[in-house]
């Protein structure tokens, strides 16, 4: 029988029973997991796992279940995408429960929909559960609003591993939008230089969070103009949240800073006529 919310179609060949979850493990902390999450990693008889996320939990698995380690570091992917996609559908196409433990969401470059892909096309029935973002939740756990009326009222997440897009670079160039940046820690470099020769304020607040939510965090305040020289001096390593924008000032929500106007770049002038 199929699980219950699980979607799909036995294929053939399959064994009835066997299904596969992608489970969001949020940032780090165990107590960030869903209940969904929980309940799914109760039932399951294989969990399949990435290097970040809750892994602590793993633990506490029933003796009989099977860890299969898949997990990605900087510069190193033992264990290649298409490799993932074949463990989860033969393990499932035996008949076995497999949880996908990932960190963050499953579909906030967790590549959960190429999984999901990989499991609909061999019939095998597929259920996504949502997870707590990094994006949002470390900032937040760090103190850091990624909006903020009379501040800013939206943010973009993009990906550090490639350069910033023009939407990205308008965004901090204007203030406009706060920006997160996941798995920039190599990058950073080449993302403030990118910035700054677009137009950006190189007094722009900047903060890194490093390895949010567990006890480990550490949070470095810094502008667009020092950051680079900051997390060098401090050691940043990965896994960390970088946020760039009015939001990442420190002080922002004591009661002086949130009485005092957030800086903004002075308007250009007007073409002579």
């Amino acid at each position: 029988m199929t699980p219950p919310g699980t979607t799909g179609t036995t294929g053939a060949g399959a064994v009835p029973g066997g299904s596969v979850v992608l489970v969001g493990g949020g940032p780090g902390a165990a107590d960030l997991l869903t209940l969904r999450a929980w309940r799914a990693l109760a039932s399951a008889d294989v969990v399949v796992t990435d290097r970040l996320g809750p892994v602590d939990v793993l633990a506490d698995l029933p003796p009989d279940v099977e860890v299969v380690d898949v997990g990605k570091r900087p510069g190193h992917h033992p264990v290649p995408q298409h490799e993932i996609d074949a463990i989860l559908v033969e393990h499932a196409l035996r008949g076995r429960r497999v949880v996908r433990l990932k960190g963050g969401d499953p579909f906030v470059y967790g590549r959960g929909g190429e999984e999901v892909l990989a499991c609909r096309a061999a019939g095998v029935p597929v259920e996504v559960v949502p997870g707590v973002s990094s994006a949002l939740s470390v900032p937040a756990l760090a103190g850091i609003p990624l909006t903020h009326r009379g501040t800013v009222g939206a943010f973009l997440v993009v990906n550090g591993h490639d350069p910033l897009d023009a939407v990205a670079l308008a965004a901090v160039r204007d203030r406009t939008a706060t920006l997160v940046i996941l798995m920039g820690v190599s990058m950073l470099n080449e993302i403030t230089d990118q910035a700054v020769t677009a137009g950006a304020d190189v007094a722009t607040p900047v903060a890194v969070v490093e390895s949010g939510s567990t006890r480990h965090q550490r949070v470095t305040r810094a502008t667009l103009g020092t950051l680079a020289r900051r997390a060098a001096d401090v050691g940043v390593r990965a896994p960390a949240v970088v946020v760039v924008g009015d939001v990442a000032a420190e002080g922002l929500l004591t009661p002086a800073g949130a009485t005092r106007p957030a800086a903004r770049p002075a308007p250009a002038p007007e073409p002579a006529r």
